[in-house]
């Protein structure tokens, strides 16, 4: 049994291990193969493969268009072995204006719009590469970067591209890996390009230096951002930040005085239409009282209006309520991370991720013209053979002629190499002319010429930045219509209006709380409270008349003060709700006070007799949990909680002895046990209340009559003491009711 035992922890152990080592190599595919972007060219591997494979069908953009289907089909069969659905998502995502700053696929059909309806079928759609993509792999036959096997082994893809393009700033990333997420905004070209030239000229210049060049992210959809300087020069040397977007909008004037506000750009990535129906949903549900009526009036520009009530209301009221309800102002992270050079997850500062592209470019740059300078050697070097024809025509040809083996004769004679020799034999006879010889000899000048300068920009460090520095120039030429800051940039700080009675209407409401603990409210002061219809076995507990905008105050026996906004309570249809959905731990527990929240004393009452004075000022919590104020021990009890409307407090015990104290030996506190108000041998405390000294003592003797018990003096006593048999008549049990 025992070898059992330790073969089956073995087992456990060895499972528990596997299945660590599987879910660590999935978490990290799922980082460095799909989720995360590189930060020298900004692309997930489906995003490099789709602009590679389009190369390959020869997309370019000055090529006619070929199906949306074709693209996809070769992506998924030759480098993407994943789903269709998700390689057209992201090409078609790369196509929409409104998604990205620089397209980097150019689309031909319904590639979806803002209101959020989606793209066409890949198999009605078409595409080609951009311009943008087309800098993106400049250079990629060049051996400007590294292949690897594709995931069958068949075929190559590139591990990033040549990216003569910032296209991770500038056009922004998205992504959730596993433990870790990226989320990149969009940025302005311009603004990039400076950034990166200033960083040519000094690698050590300071980040403040930077954020000069960089005023916040540059949305393809406008807005206008709303943080303070610090805010955002923080955000971006961290790596990790957010940043608020606002709706761009004006007033209209129209006839009379009367005014309409029109929405001509919403925050980057919200749907348009989603907007409308937040806004006419609050409209309808009266919790935006300002605004009778919105409308959308989109062509090919964004026009939502927005028809106030009132001309006497303030817009800019009005907007700060809009922004803060519905998603016309919306949260906008920043976090930088990427995969580095040595494809390492890492947060970086945007001056680290500015840098990382610029050592990518020098890279490729390098690499490019050493491609070239080894073309120019091999051309030249079979020049040279060629000249050496010219100059032995004769023997030359006779080896050829005459020799069994011209090749190695040819190299032994003339010096000549492999090459040389090779280029010697295919040389064609038409090429034997006189005017030929010149024709080589300015060619190889030429050559010569464009060696000298490729070993010059090899050997110069200094050189290589100057030309990657004229490349940056050079690519805001090209985009210089198309660089115009469309984000505005407001450096402050704006605090949200609470005032409610901008958001409801001002309605009397009737709040009536059950025995089983359900609420409801009903529109109007309801006078004839007895016929409000409950469920089978339920019925009134408690109700208060009070108006929507009012906060409610609730006292349980747990000993908790609840809170909540009148206007937030579920609505007279039905039965209501049950508290337990609106509060936490307030289940089982009976509900003992209901009021406005205001400046006004109360009594609370525990059933082992003690009990303090509590303003309701202090009491007021936003907490689903509420706020403990009197506190319990054991199986003890809330019994009452009073408002102070007389000066004496009557108590009476469930062994029937009565106290009337006076309400000044009670102190005033926050919040604790209080103190004993009456003492008791047996039993608990049955029940208290606030009475007038002068008006007496009254209670309940059946349906419709009260007794009244005007000289107390038997039953006044000190706060502790234990108290005295009450009047005859008395109920049993001991209540005041």
């Amino acid at each position: 049994m025992e070898i059992e035992t330790k073969n089956n922890d073995q087992e456990i152990a060895d499972f528990s291990k596997e299945l660590s080592k599987r879910f660590l190599q999935y978490a990290l595919s799922t980082i460095t193969s799909r989720s995360l972007p590189d930060v020298r060219d900004g692309l997930k591997p489906v995003h490099r493969r789709l602009l590679y494979a389009m190369n390959l069908l020869n997309l370019l953009p000055n090529k006619s268009f070929k199906k949306s289907a074709r693209v996809v089909g070769d992506v998924m069969g030759k480098y993407h072995p994943h789903g269709d659905a998700a390689i057209y998502e992201s090409m078609v995502r790369m196509a929409q204006e409104f998604s990205m700053n620089f397209t980097l696929v150019e689309g031909q059909g319904n590639f979806g719009n803002i209101d959020g309806d989606n793209a066409a079928a890949m198999r009605y759609t078409e595409a080609r590469l951009s311009d943008v993509s087309r800098l993106m792999l400049e250079g990629i036959n060049e051996n400007a970067i590294d292949f690897k096997e594709t995931y069958d082994g068949v075929g190559k893809e590139p591990v990033l591209l040549p990216s003569g393009f910032p296209n991770l700033l500038v056009n922004g990333a998205q992504g959730i890996a596993v433990g870790m997420a990226c989320s990149i905004p969009s940025h302005n070209l311009v603004e990039i390009c400076d950034a990166a030239e200033l960083l040519i000229q000094d690698r050590d210049v300071i980040d403040d230096e930077i954020l000069k060049k960089i005023k916040g992210p540059d949305f393809p959809t406008g807005g206008t951002i709303i943080e303070p300087l610090e805010k955002i020069n923080e955000a971006y040397k961290n790596g990790k930040g957010s940043f608020r977007l606002r709706a761009n909008w004006f007033v209209e004037k129209k006839p009379s005085g009367t005014w309409q506000i029109c929405i001509n750009e919403i925050p980057y990535q919200i749907q348009k239409s989603k907007i409308i129906e937040k806004i006419a949903e609050l409209i309808s549900e009266k919790k935006l009282i300002m605004v009778s009526d919105i409308r959308d009036e989109s062509s090919d520009d964004i026009r939502i209006i927005i028809e106030p009530k009132s001309r006497n209301i303030n817009h800019n009221d009005l907007m700060e309520v809009l922004f803060r309800l519905t998603d016309l102002e919306t949260k906008i992270q920043l976090n930088l991370n990427v995969l580095d050079e040595s494809g390492t997850p890492k947060v970086m500062s945007i001056k680290e991720a500015i840098i990382a592209w610029l050592n990518h470019r020098r890279k490729v740059l390098v690499r490019i013209k050493t491609f070239a300078l080894d073309k120019i050697k091999n051309r030249l070097e079979i020049l040279e053979s060629y000249l050496i024809v010219f100059l032995n025509l004769d023997k030359v040809l006779q080896i050829i002629r005459e020799d069994d083996d011209p090749k190695v004769s040819l190299k032994y004679n003339f010096k000549l190499s492999e090459t040389q020799a090779i280029a010697v034999l295919d040389m064609k006879l038409r090429n034997l002319r006189k005017l030929e010889e010149k024709e080589i000899i300015s060619e190889k000048d030429k050559l010569l010429s464009e060696k000298t300068s490729l070993d010059k920009l090899l050997k110069s460090r200094k050189a290589q930045w100057a030309k990657i520095s004229k490349e940056i120039k050079n690519l805001k030429s090209i985009f210089k219509n198309q660089t115009t800051r469309k984000t505005i940039i407001e450096n402050k700080n704006v605090e949200y209006i609470n005032d409610i009675t901008l958001e409801i209407e001002k309605e009397p409401i009737t709040v009536v709380v059950s025995k089983k603990g359900w609420i409801k409210t009903i529109k109007g002061h309801v006078t004839d409270i007895e016929n409000i219809k409950f469920k089978e076995g339920d019925g009134l507990n408690l109700s208060i008349c009070l108006n929507s905008l009012d906060q409610l105050c609730l006292f349980a026996s747990n000993g908790k003060f609840y809170s909540i906004l009148v206007h937030k309570l579920p609505s007279g249809r039905g039965f209501g709700e049950p508290l337990s959905l609106l509060f936490e731990d307030i289940s089982e527990n009976n509900i003992l006070f209901l009021s406005e929240f205001k400046d006004q004393r109360v009594i609370l009452v525990s059933s082992d007799g003690r009990g303090f004075i509590v303003n309701l000022k202090d009491v007021v919590t936003i907490r689903k949990s509420g706020k403990q104020i009197l506190n319990l021990k054991n199986s003890n009890k809330a019994i009452a909680c009073l408002t102070i409307d007389g000066d004496m407090l009557a108590i009476v015990g469930e062994n029937r002895k009565l106290l009337v104290l006076d309400l000044d030996e009670i102190p005033e506190l926050n919040k604790g046990q209080g103190v004993i108000l009456q003492r008791y041998k047996n039993g608990l405390c049955s029940d208290a209340k606030i009475i007038n000294l002068n008006k007496g003592l009254s209670w309940s003797q059946g349906k419709d009559r009260t007794r009244i018990e005007k000289d107390l003096t038997t039953w006044i006593g000190r706060r502790g003491g234990s108290g005295k048999m009450p009047p005859r008549g008395f109920p049993k049990p001991a209540k005041f009711i």
